[in-house]
C-alpha cells in the first residue's frame, strides 16, 4: 500500500559512495563526492516540506573491515520521516560503482522485498546516477511508480571527454563498463517522467546526445546554498584559526587567494591550474594559489589514484619554485 493519504513517501535512490547522516566522508574517493551531499541534503530538505509523510534514502549496505561500521547498519534514522534505508547489493566489500553492475539486479530484488515487507511501497522514486536509474526503472515498471531521475554525469559525455584525453575505447570500457552505463541511462532517460538538470546546458548539449532525449520531460533545478553553513562575511574572517591553517605555508598571507576545492583525482585537472599558476608571474604577484584536496594524514596512505595526484601536484609546484605562494 502507500502512505499517500498521510502525504507522500519518497525513495531517494543513490547507490553508489559511503552515505550517512553525519560526519560525510567526502572525497575518501571517487565515489563519496558531491552527489553524497547533494543527496543528504535534498532528503532532509524533502522530509521538511508540508505534504511528505516520509523520506527514505536508499544506498547499499557495505560490511567490510577497511570502512565504517555506520556503512552496514540497515536502518539510519535521523528524524520519525527520514531514514536512510542499507540494501544488501550482492558481496559484502565496498565496491566501486563500476564493480556494482553485476549486483544491481540483487539490489532491485532485495529493495522490492524491503518495500513488500514494510506493506508500504513510494509514492515516488527519485534516482540518482546511472545505477540508481538502472534500479530505480525497473522498479518504477515493477512497482506502477512513477521515475524522477537526475543524472549528476552522463557516460556518452565522460566518454567523449576521455577519449579526447587519449585514452581508447578498449580501455575506457575495461576501467569505466561504459556501454553498461550508456545502456542503463538509456534505459532511464525512456522510463523517467521527469529528468532534473542543474543548467540548461546540460539539457541543450549533454542529453541531447541520448537516443531517448525528451527535453519536454527536463526541468532545470540548481542546487542550493546551505544557509546554515555558508553566511555573508562577518568581518573577522582573517583572524580566525580556519584562515590560520589555510594559510601557514604562505609567505605573504594577506594576498587574496585563488581557492580550487576538489578530491585529488586526475579528471579534476588540479595540476593544470598550478602549471598556468606557474607560468604567471603577474598572478603570482596579485594572488596566493590555495588547494584543498581532501583531509589527509599521510599521502602514502591515501589510495593509488589521489597518491598519482599529489606526486604530480607537489612536483609542479616545486619546477616553478612556488613554495610560500602554494
Amino acid at each position: 500500500m502507500s502512505s499517500q493519504e498521510d502525504g507522500l513517501y519518497i525513495a531517494l535512490l543513490s547507490i553508489h559512495g559511503l552515505i550517512r547522516w553525519h560526519n560525510l566522508e567526502l572525497g575518501r574517493d571517487a565515489d563519496t563526492g558531491g552527489q553524497t551531499l547533494y543527496v543528504v541534503e535534498l532528503a532532509q530538505a524533502l522530509s521538511a516540506l508540508p505534504g511528505v509523510a516520509r523520506v527514505d534514502l536508499v544506498t547499499q549496505r557495505v560490511v567490510d573491515k577497511n570502512v565504517s561500521p555506520d556503512y552496514a547498519e540497515r536502518i539510519e534514522p535521523l528524524a520519525d520521516n527520514l531514514r536512510i534505508v542499507r540494501i544488501d547489493a550482492g558481496p559484502d566489500e565496498y565496491l566501486a560503482k563500476e564493480q556494482l553492475w553485476d549486483h544491481l539486479d540483487f539490489f532491485i530484488d532485495n529493495l522490492t522485498g524491503f518495500f513488500r515487507d514494510q506493506d508500504a511501497v513510494p509514492d515516488i522514486l527519485h534516482s540518482h546516477y546511472a545505477d540508481a536509474g538502472y534500479v530505480g526503472s525497473h522498479l518504477a515498471s515493477l512497482l506502477g511508480i512513477p521515475l524522477i531521475h537526475t543524472g549528476h554525469s552522463l557516460g556518452r559525455v565522460k566518454r567523449s571527454r576521455l577519449m579526447a584525453s587519449g585514452l581508447n575505447a578498449q580501455q575506457i570500457e575495461k576501467s569505466f563498463n561504459m556501454s553498461r552505463r550508456i545502456e542503463a541511462e538509456e534505459q532511464t532517460l525512456a522510463t523517467a517522467e521527469r529528468v532534473i538538470t542543474s543548467t540548461h546546458q546540460e539539457i541543450a548539449e549533454q542529453y541531447e546526445l541520448y537516443d531517448h532525449y525528451q527535453p519536454d520531460q527536463m526541468r532545470v533545478v540548481p542546487p542550493g546554498t546551505n544557509l546554515n553553513q555558508f553566511t555573508p562575511p562577518s568581518g573577522d574572517e582573517l583572524q580566525t584559526p580556519l584562515f590560520k591553517e589555510m594559510t601557514r605555508h604562505l609567505k605573504n598571507p594577506d594576498k587574496p587567494i585563488v581557492l580550487a576545492l576538489s578530491r585529488p583525482d586526475r579528471r579534476k585537472n588540479i595540476n593544470a591550474l598550478i602549471d598556468a599558476f606557474g607560468q604567471s608571474e603577474q598572478l603570482q604577484d596579485l594572488a596566493n594559489l590555495l588547494i584543498i584536496a581532501r583531509n589527509r594524514d599521510d599521502i602514502d596512505d591515501l589510495e593509488e589514484g589521489a597518491q598519482e595526484v599529489f606526486h604530480e601536484l607537489l612536483v609542479t609546484i616545486d619546477r616553478y619554485d612556488l613554495y610560500g605562494k602554494v
